[in-house]
């Protein structure tokens, strides 16, 4: 096949079909005259995968550029001395039960579950990522308002004293609610780390939410919500027995590059 047909499917395939949202290769292949293998082979070439799309947003902080700094300088160069955590609430954790058993793995066969569930209740997992060692201290509340969120740095207190702590933590409004503000003013060893507006991906903790919620809450069969609230308990546990931190590697530049990159493609649709 000659380079000019094979640009010809990359140029195809990058521009959506008139009736649909992306290319089959079948239906392209019907398009440009070639078999579906064929097509196959060239998006493997390339990298092209039309029937996958993920999801972006740019954040739009005026104070961007300083608050990425101020964090990624949380990771890659801790204060002495001081202990960072990096705080957020999973909430809504839902106590599903599935209406029959689950039937297990078996050889040759996924384990498999009824697609319909049992609503049992809801839970709010706190948690604070300790980002030098990767232990997480957590605690199970039934609302997230302001007041769970003050109490769960109260029990951060308890956990961890007579330490500098800086808490890294997203816009979330609870997290700036007065009474907490007055909370952090009374505690000056305290000092709070707001990610961006629109960048929660920059705390460290998500990671974690996204492990427990693959790993124990996703498949997870729960009669109430006392016993997803242990579960969960018992995830912890022993996550911290084994636990290793997340390693964060990149500079605000680099990721300040990235980002111009994105938008550039963003901005002239190639």
């Amino acid at each position: 096949m000659s380079a000019a047909k094979e640009q010809a499917v990359v140029a195809a395939t990058m521009r959506a079909p008139k009736v649909a949202t992306h290319w089959s290769a079948r239906r392209l292949a019907k398009q440009v005259g070639l078999s579906s293998a064929t097509v196959h082979r060239i998006w493997q070439k390339y990298g092209l995968q039309p029937h996958r799309s993920e999801t972006f947003k740019f954040s739009r902080d005026p104070q961007f550029d300083t608050k990425l700094a101020d964090i990624i300088g949380l990771y890659l160069d801790p204060p002495e001395r001081a202990l960072v955590l990096c705080v957020d609430e999973k909430s809504q954790i839902q106590a599903l039960n599935r209406t029959q058993p689950i039937l297990p793995l078996r050889p040759g066969l996924p384990a498999r579950m009824t697609h319909d569930y049992e609503r049992n209740g809801t839970t709010s997992l706190f948690a604070a990522l300790e980002v030098a060692s990767g232990k997480v201290h957590g605690q199970c509340f039934a609302r997230h308002t302001h007041v769970e969120f003050i109490a769960f740095l109260e029990s951060i207190a308890t956990q961890y004293p007579r330490r500098e702590i800086h808490v890294i933590c997203d816009n979330y409004g609870t997290h700036k609610h007065p009474k907490v503000r007055e909370w952090v003013a009374a505690h000056p060893r305290f000092h709070l780390h707001f990610t961006p507006t629109s960048a929660s991906w920059l705390n460290l903790v998500e990671r974690w939410f996204g492990v427990i919620t693959q790993q124990m809450i996703r498949r997870g069969t729960f009669e109430s919500v006392r016993k997803l609230e242990r579960a969960i308990m018992r995830y912890l546990k022993s996550w911290n027995q084994e636990a290793t931190p997340f390693r964060w590697t990149k500079t605000p530049s680099e990721i300040r590059r990235k980002l111009k990159h994105v938008a550039a493609i963003y901005e002239t649709g190639h």
